[in-house]
């Protein structure tokens, strides 16, 4: 039996099992998360083959992936907010191969993907389904493209595929601890209360996957699966903004509730209705700062900023300057909200703002 057929069966036999099994509903979790990842060669770095045009060297500030079913108006937006040319008609999977565009917005230059279009079944490899997902997973933001005309179940499916890869959407990595050990036996500590995980769980999961000796220590309320994708660990955590297109062929009442959604943008690419605002949401999600940089007795240079991303520090900033100069770095004034007062002398560890002004001052 191949690993199609079983993860087959495993599918049959989890749609089959009562919701209250949830112990033997985790097991086989386990069992299928094992097979979907020796079937897309994902930790080996297969990701399923890179494929004619799919091999696309990452440029710019940030990466975005751009996602959907055939004909949604992926390769129209990409045509609209960018210089390239992509073939775009009214029939499906106009577009067989990757197509990179630049966007250019607040000095960051963002490169967008366009992805052929993903069929039910992609991540068993129907279509070109292992090469898009295995492009999805280098992305800094997924851009999930979908058709306002059609009902919700284009979403779900959308998700399933990209969860049955190890794609998580706008979810953050669970809070828990895993470490293999030489000896020792399986060690299970939670500091907080449980709903579901259990230590019998943990070691019946660990041994499915031959690991006898591990320390694990779980420190928020996390679920069977959680613990599941820390273990399997190709598990890819990726911001998501879902655009729905076509919103000139739908009424006001399924538009409002439409733009009501979290983490969405309604647009219509023929109309050029709504595309400044993606463009700004892109920039929002994708958490990226301006920086200006200035030398000692001269006034920024805001035509020219530097793009980091959020959270980013000094030394950060140095490296993206220079990688010499954190090495000669003595400290730094900065301008900005980042800043207590105008200016503030900051070390290399300072985190910095959108919009700051920084002065780096080096050792003689």
């Amino acid at each position: 039996m191949g690993i199609i057929e079983k993860i087959a069966d495993i599918e049959r036999e989890i749609a089959r099992t009562q919701k209250n099994k949830e112990y033997h509903l985790g097991i086989l979790k386990a069992k299928l998360a094992k097979y979907r990842a020796e079937l897309l060669d994902i930790k080996s770095g297969g990701g399923g083959g890179k494929g004619e045009g799919f091999d696309v060297m990452k440029s710019g500030d940030a990466r975005v992936a751009l996602i959907g079913f055939p004909s949604v108006g992926k390769s129209t937006l990409l045509n609209k907010v960018t210089k390239t040319e992509s073939a775009a008609a009214a029939y499906e999977f106009t577009t067989l191969t990757c197509i990179p565009g630049n966007i250019e917005y607040e000095g960051a230059n963002i490169q967008l993907l366009d992805l052929p279009g993903i069929i039910e079944g992609a991540a068993q490899g129907k279509g070109r389904g292992k090469q898009v997902i295995a492009v999805a997973r280098t992305a800094d933001l997924v851009l999930m493209m979908l058709d306002a005309t059609r009902g919700p179940q284009q979403r779900r499916l959308l998700e399933a595929e990209l969860e049955a890869v190890g794609i998580r959407l706008n979810r953050v990595r669970p809070n828990i601890s895993f470490r293999t050990k030489s000896a020792g036996g399986i060690g299970f500590t939670a500091t907080v209360r449980q709903s579901y995980l259990t230590e019998k769980f943990v070691q019946t999961m660990l041994h499915e996957y031959k690991i006898f000796h591990a320390e694990v220590i779980v420190r928020e309320d996390c679920t069977m699966d959680d613990f599941i994708d820390v273990v399997v660990g190709n598990r890819k955590y990726l911001k998501c903004l879902y655009c729905y297109n076509k919103i000139d062929q739908i009424g006001m009442e399924d538009l409002d509730r439409l733009a009501r959604e979290p983490n969405t943008v309604v647009v219509s690419c023929e109309m050029n209705l709504n595309l400044d605002f993606l463009i700004r949401r892109i920039w929002e999600e994708l958490g990226l700062l301006r920086l200006y940089t200035k030398k000692r007795g001269e006034y920024p240079d805001f035509e020219d900023g530097v793009i980091i991303r959020a959270g980013s520090s000094v030394e950060h900033l140095c490296h993206r300057i220079h990688r010499q100069l954190p090495s000669i770095f003595k400290f730094a004034l900065v301008w900005g909200t980042s800043a207590k007062h105008q200016p503030q002398k900051v070390g290399i560890q300072h985190r910095l703002q959108n919009e700051d002004v920084i002065q780096i001052v080096k050792k003689q």
